[in-house]
């Protein structure tokens, strides 16, 4: 099996999880589990020394980051339309992904890994608290992107074919629940984000990785 794909449950992983769930071809699911250290193990440094994934293997190619491995599954699979393919609308989904990759993304981890970024309680603690209040923002912008496609007619958030802006609006939705998010303060995304997760490619990665969608607690 020439292509096989290094995920953890509930990781960004989730969106190349998807598209090759959507892709409809031959591929071998390799959990990492993080909470373990599994990344942190030689073999695994032998494949991403950087210890993260998403990881894809594709025969002799070994691909990082998860912007990279879109791209590369969009143009592997040009047939199933997962971005844009020219001119300012791909731009636009690029730009969507990059926002996604660059700005709601680490806003997450300072939430969910506030030590990362200090070793001092109280310090990690004013991190988490000052993330939290930006993430809720994000929802809220990441809920007028939604709003923005609908509008203009758009079956999903760059067009009209399932992509990784749609699974990856369903991951940050996700860890937007573990942050304090309450869905019902996001309607218009959270029925969008459901809609992604009955999606049957979706639906069936849910299942294999075992997720909960809706985790917020009050």
């Amino acid at each position: 099996m020439s292509l096989s794909l290094y995920f953890s449950p509930g990781a960004c992983s989730f969106v190349p999880h998807c598209l090759l769930q959507a892709a409809g071809v031959a591929f071998e699911p390799k959990m990492v589990k993080l909470h373990k250290g599994e990344q942190r193990e030689p073999a695994y440094q032998a494949i991403n020394p950087r210890g993260q994934v998403p990881v894809l293997v594709d025969g002799d190619a070994v691909i990082t980051q998860i912007a990279a491995i879109s791209v590369y599954l969009d143009e592997k699979f040009p047939q199933l339309g997962f971005l844009p393919q020219h001119g300012v609308a791909r731009a636009k989904a690029l730009e969507t992904l990059m926002w996604m990759n660059n700005t709601v993304h680490p806003t997450f981890t300072h939430v969910f890994m506030p030590g990362k970024f200090s070793d001092d309680a109280q310090v990690q603690a004013n991190i988490k608290a000052h993330a939290q209040t930006s993430y809720g923002k994000l929802m809220l912008e990441l809920q007028d992107l939604v709003k923005s496609a609908q509008q203009s007619g758009q079956a999903w958030l760059s067009g009209e074919h399932f992509g990784p802006l749609d699974a990856y609006a369903l991951t940050l939705t996700r860890w937007g629940t573990m942050a304090g998010v309450n869905p019902q303060n996001i309607p218009l995304l959270w029925t969008f984000v459901e809609r992604v997760a009955q999606h049957p490619p979706v639906q069936a990665v849910i299942a294999r990785e075992r997720l909960e969608l809706n985790l917020f607690k009050s």
